[in-house]
């Protein structure tokens, strides 16, 4: 069972390398589509996804360790 803190820290390195493969990812396909975009647009586009993607992934994490403590509970009573 993780803590708070070890689910966060865990979140934040997923979300971190992800948010160095979307940069990698919109540098390369976007223009594909017709997007060209400097760079700061690109980190900033990449930083809000981020952002989201760090509170679902922690939410996510807790509810799901919720979920299991539960479970947990119910089957040794």
């Amino acid at each position: 069972m993780q803590t708070k803190i070890e689910s966060l820290i865990e979140s934040l390195i997923n979300i971190l390398i992800g948010y160095g493969v979307a940069i990698v990812s919109q540098v390369m396909i976007f223009p594909m589509f017709g997007v060209d975009l400097p760079l700061s647009d690109n980190l900033m586009i990449g930083a809000w996804f981020t952002a989201i993607s760090l509170v679902r992934s922690y939410i996510i994490r807790r509810w799901f360790n919720g979920r299991i403590k539960s479970v947990s509970r119910a089957m040794a009573s």
